[in-house]
């Protein structure tokens, strides 16, 4: 069993930053930060493979979002930039424990966080 716990959501305005963390209790292969708005589909946001360092993200969040880790802690983080009123949503933290699925899609993941609440408003 692997725990997720994430931590650093809130409340901001247009153009404000936010920086999420998620703490696992052990190593996984990747990690990944999904969101979901109500009534929409959960979405992968932003991935980072543990051993490479291997990254990728959504086009909507590239250049405004980065994704990074602290192995040491087993702690991913996802800054977050020029946020906009459509980033909100739930935010997940998702940990794999083996390869070979595709990083966007939520099956591909086996543990999740119980989420943090990201509000962006205009």
């Amino acid at each position: 069993q692997v725990q997720l716990v994430e931590s650093g959501g809130g409340s901001v305005q247009a153009g404000g930053s936010l920086r999420l963390s998620c703490a696992a209790s052990k190593y996984t292969y990747y990690m990944a930060w999904f969101r979901q708005a109500p009534g929409k589909e959960r979405e992968g946001v932003a991935t980072i493979y543990r051993g490479s360092g291997f990254k990728d993200y959504t086009d909507s969040v590239k250049g405004r979002f980065t994704i990074s880790q602290d192995n040491a802690k087993n702690t991913m983080y996802l800054q977050m930039n020029s946020l906009k009123p459509e980033d909100t949503a739930m935010y997940y933290c998702a940990a794999a424990v083996s390869y070979g699925g595709t990083w966007y899609r939520p099956a591909t993941y086996n543990y999740w966080g119980q989420g943090t609440q990201v509000t962006v408003s205009s």
